[in-house]
């Protein structure tokens, strides 16, 4: 039985595609997928350029998400060639932001043994809780 985490390395692996795509500019070595609350899924890759505007391919796939409407995300996965990535900090804190409970954000730590952890185990002690409650 599928535990739905299948759904997800596959999109993330479907948008790898590592390539220069000029002398300044090197896309597609890690890719990422986001699940919604609705189930939909929004996918995204790493775009880095060598003056630091730089794009992970999470906070790619959020932005495809939100470009969609959509802000309430369920669960997230990174791949690289070489397997599952976990989030950076910066996507980590851009995810944090999204909702008073986005740290119970599901993320694919590992795909074989399968280990998962919640957004608020990488994030711990996060600084903006309080901004929400104000609402």
């Amino acid at each position: 039985m599928s535990d739905g985490w299948d759904r997800l390395l596959r999109a993330a692996r479907a948008v790898l595609n590592e390539r220069e795509v000029s002398p300044f500019v090197y896309a597609g070595q890690v890719g990422a997928a986001v699940e919604t609350e609705r189930g939909n899924i929004y996918v995204g890759a790493c775009v880095d350029g060598v003056c630091g505007l730089s794009t992970c391919a999470e906070r790619a796939a959020l932005y495809a998400m939100l470009t969609a409407g959509e802000h309430r995300v369920r669960r997230v996965a990174a791949v690289k060639e070489k397997g599952v990535v976990p989030p950076c900090g910066a996507c980590r804190e851009a995810l944090m932001q999204l909702a008073s409970d986005a740290g119970d954000i599901e993320i694919l730590l590992c795909e074989e043994p399968r280990r998962v952890c919640t957004l608020r185990e990488l994030l711990p002690d996060w600084w903006g809780g309080d901004r929400f409650e104000d609402k």
